[in-house]
């Protein structure tokens, strides 16, 4: 029989050959390396037997799916390992998640990190037996009864919720038996590094009504210098949480009497200040205008949208006069007023309409998580309205900024397009189109991109940015979103050259996000040590003596006078204190100045991170310090 390589050439192999026969007779290399296939788009086990015809692509460590498949099977160890050392013990389920998997378990005697060593020695037990993984089938009243043979009775009620026509899968190694769709590892010998990190409670499947269960965290890496490195940025993350900056620096507070909404202070201020001059300017320059749109709006307005059916639980409402109203969750149906409140011809377009947004969303208690989870925040958003032929150029205009913004403050990015999700409205041919007009806009730009199927907005597909911060994290922050339907539900209209009445096509784009998420990604990602611009206190002045004091506030207002932000610590202290504490502010430059400095017009000047880099004349500091303000330098 012939099957389909990735690549698109043919390869003939024997009637009922596996996955892994076709990687053999590729090459030995890939062989080893395998650890999963793709057989027509479906991810299975290297197991599976192979038809004529099939599209086949041998899955390895390289690609995302190859480590979840690793940590899958990662998650099978530790649960056969827990069956060993707590007989038991009963098993719920083991999904795998962003960095790792867990397995929630049900323990007679309950069990701490304490008892993770144990637990670990017995998994390396069983990775180094090598054992088979071997898939197999059973009919669903079989199913049960295997189950409860064991006395899994989370296994058995998991089945009994399967729906009727759903293939129940098992996978067995050594001894040990799991419910599992798969696909894993051929067998468990492949994992090299793993490791438990931590421990948890978990109401069965979500409900609180339910019994709690023992979730068990951990993680597993193709190579032990991996899980180093990864252990490594965990700890440095530690260090750079914004939420514990944020406190030290007092740029915010969350408190207790506004869950989900935090408090901006002074620093905090200045700096989300800082950000939202910043993008005035460019958009400015750009050709935006800017227009604010209210809270509040009725219900009739966001049932136009598509909101109040789409969204409705993560909105906040309320009733004015008897009217059902809502808090806006998203910027959009506000544009879309102030686009209708003028007649439009050909001729104005595009029209780049900017709004820094306040928007209210419901997020659940648990999902809050200082400024990255917020229950309310500003979006930096922009609503492009355009003809069709201006689509292309557009998109490349709104990539072209994001492009810049992200560079300014030292971030590598990549891009991922969305598409159409399942609860979306529109016509097939408008999601054609409008995906079709993203594509072609990536392509001309030669923009590298993965594809993301189904997780575009439901009105439309979108290109995401996921920049990567200074420890090679990633966030999620710019997005542009092609839109159709709002043109439509809200009965946008503009004359045409031909006279006759046509419908503008429409842009949602963000570059930001959130202006606070973005606040928070800056914290970690400069570990509060913000370049000059951004920085709340730019320089501190640090006078030794008394007479040296009033030279320094004399500084400070020369540095005021150039817009810079400055101030002088006149406590009784002594000097290396007053270092000290401007050091852990994370003010850019200390000046210390003493009676040397007043009688010759000069600042000693220490650079955060370089320490004293000598003394120089005041009027050459201001130059220095002004350049990097005004260029946006970033060290």
């Amino acid at each position: 029989m012939k099957i389909i390589l990735k690549n698109g050439d043919e390869l003939e192999l024997s009637a009922g050959a596996t996955a892994f026969a076709a990687a053999q007779a590729v090459s030995d290399g890939l062989a080893r390396a395998a650890v999963a296939a793709r057989i027509n788009g479906k991810l299975c086990d290297l197991s599976a037997p192979l038809s004529e015809g099939d599209s086949l692509e041998i899955v390895t460590m390289k690609d995302p799916d190859g480590l979840q498949v690793y940590r899958h099977t990662c998650a099978h160890v530790l649960a056969q390992a827990l069956k060993t050392v707590y007989p038991t013990c009963k098993l719920a389920i083991g999904p795998v998640i962003d960095n790792g998997y867990y397995y929630d378990v049900d323990f007679k005697t309950p069990i701490t990190m304490e008892d993770f060593a144990k637990v670990e020695a017995e998994m390396k037990k069983i990775i180094k037996s090598n054992l088979p993984i071997e898939r197999f089938t059973l009919p669903r009243n079989e199913a049960i009864a295997l189950m409860s043979k064991f006395s899994e009775t989370y296994k058995v009620e998991l089945i009994r919720d399967l729906p009727e026509d759903e293939e129940i899968s098992f996978y067995k190694q050594g001894a040990f038996t799991d419910l599992c769709r798969g696909p894993h590892l051929p067998s468990t010998g492949k994992i090299k590094a793993f490791k438990l990190v931590s421990i948890a409670g978990a109401y069965w499947r979500g409900d609180e009504k339910k019994k709690m269960l023992t979730r068990i965290y951990g993680t597993a890496f193709a190579k032990k210098e991996e899980m180093d490195e990864y252990f490594a940025m965990l700890e440095e993350a530690k260090k750079r949480d914004h939420i514990k900056l944020g406190k030290e620096m007092k740029l915010f507070a969350l408190l207790g009497e506004g869950k989900g909404f935090p408090f901006f202070l002074p620093n905090g201020m200045i700096l989300k200040n800082t950000l939202v001059d910043f993008w005035r300017e460019i958009h400015c320059r750009e050709g935006y205008v800017e227009v604010q749109t209210p809270v509040i709006l009725n219900r009739s307005l966001w049932e136009t949208s598509g909101h109040w059916d789409h969204y409705k639980n993560n909105m906040y409402t309320t009733q004015i006069d008897g009217e059902d109203c809502a808090v806006k969750p998203m910027n959009c149906p506000g544009g879309m007023l102030v686009y209708k409140t003028s007649p439009h011809s050909y001729k104005d377009f595009p029209i780049r309409m900017g709004e820094l947004g306040l928007v209210h969303r419901h997020e659940k208690s648990g999902q809050l998580h200082g400024l990255m989870r917020v229950r309310c925040f500003t979006q930096d958003d922009a609503h492009i309205f355009m003809l069709p032929e201006q689509i292309t150029e557009e998109i490349k205009g709104v990539v072209r900024i994001i492009d810049e913004v992200y560079k300014l403050f030292g971030f590598k990015y990549h891009v991922e397009l969305s598409t159409r999700p399942e609860n979306s409205m529109g016509s097939d041919e408008d999601w054609e189109k409008a995906t079709g007009a993203l594509k072609s806009a990536l392509d001309e730009l030669k923009l590298p991109y993965s594809v993301n199927e189904g997780d575009g907005a439901f009105y439309g597909p979108k290109i995401d940015f996921h920049l990567e911060d200074s420890i090679k994290r990633t966030w999620q922050c710019g997005t542009i979103q092609l839109d159709f339907q709002m043109p439509q539900r809200f009965d946008l209209e503009y004359v045409g050259e031909d006279g006759q009445k046509h419908r503008p096509i429409m842009i949602h784009r963000v570059v930001f996000g959130s202006i606070e998420r973005f606040i928070g990604i800056l914290i970690e990602h400069y570990a509060g040590k913000f370049p000059v611009w951004l920085a709340p206190e730019q320089i501190k002045v640090l006078p030794v003596t008394d007479r040296a004091a009033e030279y320094a506030e004399q500084l400070v207002s020369q540095f005021k006078a150039l817009g810079l932000r400055a101030s002088a610590d006149l406590r009784k202290e002594k000097i290396g204190r007053k270092i000290l504490d401007a050091e852990l502010e994370k003010v850019p430059y200390k000046l210390v100045v003493g009676d040397k400095e007043v009688e010759e017009g000069t600042v000693s000047v220490r650079r955060r991170g370089e320490g004293d880099i000598g003394a120089m004349p005041k009027a050459d500091f201001f130059a220095l310090v002004k350049e990097e303000n005004d260029s946006k330098k970033v060290f």
